[in-house]
């Protein structure tokens, strides 16, 4: 099965010529929005730069999915209607690049994705069975070392739970949003920053799953490796004292 690549940015130069606008309309409707879109995120909109045919370098912008639909509410009806629809047709494209070449296939890679969700939720139930079983600090540190599978985010949650660090799902969630791990919005909220993946924290699980009308759609989940789980561990628990591999 081929890697998934979904285009992740857009330069002005590429909205301008979505939107049938003029180039300099669109950097003025993105600097005329960037102070609001600042004071939100505290980050400013990626400026760049391009050569025209004269050879002459010019400004322009790069920006994410977030951020050229947030700038397209600037626009008209009909411009924000033809933005929307390309980020549509780009992700669309990268998903049929990414199918292998028949059905069968795709069926095949489906099933062995979910073999392997199987796989992780029956090892992490295995794991929560032999923590509740054995006395809690030590016997869960011998286990937490032993451990060669990642989990979700609320498996972590229910271990750190079991083991004197009370807290759930959305709350552990919140927390790694709110302490720099996760993305806090838009279509990387709760998906880990690149750094924390390079530190190997966390990994991105894609698969793809079948509605109801037989339409193919990808999926990414994030799971906290064994390093992770180590580190977040010894973060809310510091008396396990768990060594990372």
């Amino acid at each position: 099965m081929n890697e998934l690549h979904i285009q992740e940015t857009m330069t002005s130069l590429q909205i301008a010529e979505v939107t049938s606008k003029r180039h300099n309309d669109v950097l003025r409707a993105i600097r005329e929005m960037e102070p609001a879109w600042e004071k939100i995120t505290e980050r400013k909109f990626a400026l760049s730069e391009y050569t025209d045919k004269s050879g002459k370098k010019n400004p322009c912008y790069s920006l994410t999915k977030t951020e050229c639909l947030y700038i397209a509410t600037k626009f008209n009806d009909e411009a924000r209607a033809k933005l929307i629809l390309r980020w549509e047709e780009l992700e669309q494209e990268a998903v049929v690049k990414a199918l292998p070449r028949s059905y069968k296939e795709a069926l095949e890679a489906l099933l062995e994705e979910v073999n392997k969700r199987e796989a992780l939720e029956a090892e992490s139930q295995r794991k929560s069975e032999q923590l509740d079983a054995q006395a809690p600090k030590v016997a869960f540190a011998d286990a937490m070392l032993a451990s060669k599978t990642c989990c979700l985010i609320g498996e972590l949650a229910k271990i750190l739970t079991q083991n004197g660090y009370e807290t759930g799902q959305k709350r552990l969630f919140k927390w790694l949003r709110e302490n720099g791990y996760l993305g806090k919005s838009g279509e990387y909220r709760n998906i880990p920053h690149q750094r924390y993946i390079e530190q190997g924290l966390f990994e991105l699980k894609k698969g793809i799953r079948t509605d109801s009308d037989g339409v193919l759609h990808t999926t990414v989940t994030t799971v906290v490796t064994p390093k992770g789980q180590s580190y977040f561990i010894n973060k809310f628990i510091p008396q396990c004292n768990l060594k990372a591999e």
